[in-house]
């Protein structure tokens, strides 16, 4: 038979599971019913915050035209003073560096040597002319005696030859005076242009030579001045037409800065094409009362070759790549964007024109200058003030950008 200590416990133990099933089911299903009745009262996923951005408004404005290049500023006119006769430099007139006038005294050479070349040639003139007096006066006598039959034709004709000798003579005494006073000039250094001397590359008391390369010094003019700059052949049909229009404008500015320094004008294209370059050079004369430019600088240069008037134009930075070409972001009334498709005429760094767009792009309309990177078609944006196309880089930085 069971012990009936045993068949107790057993029932005990029957009693305790089953409590314990249950207290498992009710917990199982009290959680189900929570997680059931949770699903269904829980709120949607929060939308997307807005892309920060920076924008720009589509404006309406004339455009100018302006290629960019590297240009040397050189000199319009440039002397090297040389001797042109051989002896000591006696004196220098000029300090270095500084401004002279046309026909002003730099330098003098020792003279006496010339003069007293010349002193001799006035002399020799002076002794002929004496003879040559005196034998047109005997030619005049022999002359009246010849009327009368009283000397023989011979001696008349020899006399007249004496007479055209002397003449001849003088003739040649004046020569040597003149050659020499041109050789007393070239004694006497003077600037040829208005400028600037250099270095001084003789000192007093040298011997200076005709065959010195090097010669004495340089004079540059510097006021006006003038910027040599290339453009490629491809720009000059349009520079061209720019120049047949009047005076063609041209920017040099700083090249580190870029800073403007002067504003000139084109004044001359080369007569020919570099073959090897496929470039044109051109020379642009500017005033340089205040030696902004100084010859050998390299500089930035600008050159206008034309202007779009009321055009179409964004910033520069809106302007997007894509397969089908050049697109920009539109912001529409609910701060989403749309791809807008456009074609590009002129551009530089700051401004596009806009020659065709789809979707009637126009003027005041909001595009995306910077942010475009997170965009696609359909995304809010969250966008700062909007900015005129023409604003500078300067203030494109200070544009606060509204964040989340």
């Amino acid at each position: 038979m069971p012990d009936p200590a045993v068949s107790a416990t057993s029932s005990r133990l029957r009693k305790r599971a089953f409590a314990a099933g249950g207290l498992v089911a009710v917990v199982g299903a009290g959680l189900a019913l929570g997680e059931f009745g949770n699903s269904r009262g829980a709120a949607p996923p929060a939308a997307p915050a807005p892309v920060p951005v920076v924008t720009a408004q589509v404006e309406r404005r004339d455009v100018p035209h302006w290629q960019d290049t590297i240009g040397t500023v050189t000199a319009l006119n440039r002397a090297t003073l040389r001797t042109q006769v051989d002896g000591v430099l006696t004196d220098v007139l000029f300090h270095e560096g500084q401004s002279v006038q046309r026909g002003q005294l730099l330098a003098r050479i020792d003279d006496r040597a010339i003069r007293a070349g010349l002193d001799g040639a006035q002399a020799r003139r002076a002794r002929d002319a004496a003879q040559l007096s005196a034998a047109q006066s005997d030619l005049t006598r022999f002359r009246q005696l010849s009327g009368g039959q009283l000397i023989a034709r011979q001696m008349l004709d020899q006399q007249a030859s004496s007479v055209q000798q002397l003449q001849a003579t003088a003739q040649d005494n004046q020569a040597t005076i003149d050659a020499a006073r041109v050789q007393l000039s070239y004694t006497r250094i003077v600037s040829p242009i208005a400028g600037r001397v250099g270095l001084r590359r003789v000192d007093p008391g040298n011997v200076v030579r005709t065959g010195d390369a090097d010669g004495l010094v340089t004079v540059e003019q510097v006021d006006p001045i003038s910027v040599v700059f290339a453009l490629t052949q491809d720009q000059l049909p349009g520079l061209r037409r720019a120049q047949a229009g009047g005076a063609v404008q041209v920017q040099a500015l700083d090249r580190d800065a870029g800073r403007l320094l002067a504003e000139g004008e084109l004044r001359v294209i080369d007569n020919r094409i570099d073959e090897t370059t496929g470039t044109v050079r051109l020379r642009a004369v500017f005033a340089n009362a205040g030696d902004t430019l100084w010859p050998g600088q390299l500089v930035s240069v600008r050159v206008r070759t034309g202007a779009d008037e009321d055009a179409l134009t964004v910033a520069s930075e809106a302007l997007q790549r894509g397969v089908d070409g050049s697109f920009v972001y539109k912001v529409g009334a609910d701060a989403t964007v749309a791809a807008v498709p456009v074609k590009v005429g002129y551009q530089d760094s700051t401004l596009a024109v806009i020659v065709a767009a789809a979707n009637a792009l126009k003027p005041g309309d909001t595009v995306v200058r910077d942010g475009q990177s997170r965009l696609k078609p359909g995304t809010v944006v969250a966008a700062a003030r909007p900015a005129t196309a023409a604003t500078s880089t300067a203030a494109t930085a200070a544009t606060a950008t509204v964040m989340r």
